[in-house]
C-alpha cells in the first residue's frame, strides 16, 4: 500500500491516469496484479485535488471492461478449439461442454455478473463465457454493472478516505480476504462437479 502511494503521488496526473488504466486492464490477464490497491490509492490522490474523481472512475471502469471483453473475444474465438482438441480435450470433455453451456445460457449473465467480485473468477468467467458461445448482448451489460458498482466504490472510498486512508485499507483488505474465501470454496465446488462429470454418464 506504501509503495503503490509513494509511486501515484510521485507521477504526473497522466502518468497516474495511465497506470490505472494499466492496472485495470491487466487484472483481466493476471489476477495477482493489485489493481483495486492502485485504484484506492487514485481515488485517495483525487481526493487531494491532483486528480479528477470522476476521470479517474471513468479509465478504470472502461479499461477493466475492455479487458474483459478483450479475453471474452478470445474465449469465443479460440476457446472452444482449445477444449475440443489436444489436451485441451482432456480437461473438459465433449460430453461436459453441453452442461457448460446449458448452465451459461441459463445463468450466464449472473454467473458473469457475480463472478466479477471474486478474485480469480474475475478473470475466468469472461473466458468460460466466450468459449460457451454466450453472445455479447448478454455478456457486456453484467461486465459494465459488476465493473461500475466495484471501481465505482474504489474510487469513492478513496476519494473521501482523508486521513482515514489506513482504515479504508484494512477494511478492504477484509473484504478481499472475505470474497478470497469465497472464491475458494467456490472453486472447490466446481472441481468436485467437474470431477463428478467426467464420465459420459454422470449426472
Amino acid at each position: 500500500m506504501d509503495d503503490a502511494l509513494e509511486l501515484l503521488t510521485e507521477l504526473p496526473p497522466l502518468a497516474v491516469y495511465v497506470v490505472l488504466a494499466f492496472g485495470a486492464t491487466v487484472e483481466n490477464i493476471v489476477p495477482a496484479i493489485p489493481a483495486d490497491t492502485f485504484i484506492l490509492v487514485g481515488g485517495f490522490i483525487a481526493g487531494l485535488g491532483t486528480l479528477n474523481a470522476g476521470a479517474a472512475f471513468a479509465v478504470v471502469w472502461s479499461f477493466n471492461v475492455a479487458g474483459a471483453f478483450g479475453v471474452y473475444v478470445l474465449g469465443r474465438r479460440y476457446g472452444r478449439d482449445f477444449f475440443r482438441t489436444g489436451r485441451g480435450r482432456r480437461l473438459i470433455p465433449d460430453h461436459q461442454w453441453g452442461r457448460l453451456e446449458a448452465f451459461y445460457k441459463r445463468w450466464g449473465v449472473a454467473a458473469i455478473f457475480a463472478g466479477r467480485f471474486l478474485p480469480g473468477f474475475r478473470a475466468l468467467v469472461p473466458v468460460f463465457a466466450g468459449a460457451a458461445g454466450l453472445g455479447p448482448a448478454r455478456v457486456v451489460p453484467p461486465l459494465l454493472a459488476a465493473s461500475a458498482i466495484w471501481y465505482g466504490v474504489l474510487v469513492w472510498l478513496g476519494f473521501i478516505a482523508g486521513d482515514n486512508l489506513d482504515a479504508v485499507v484494512a477494511a478492504m483488505a477484509r473484504t478481499q480476504r472475505m470474497l478470497l474465501a469465497v472464491s475458494v470454496v467456490l472453486a472447490l465446488l466446481v472441481a468436485w462437479l467437474w470431477w463428478r462429470g467426467r464420465r459420459p454418464g454422470a449426472g
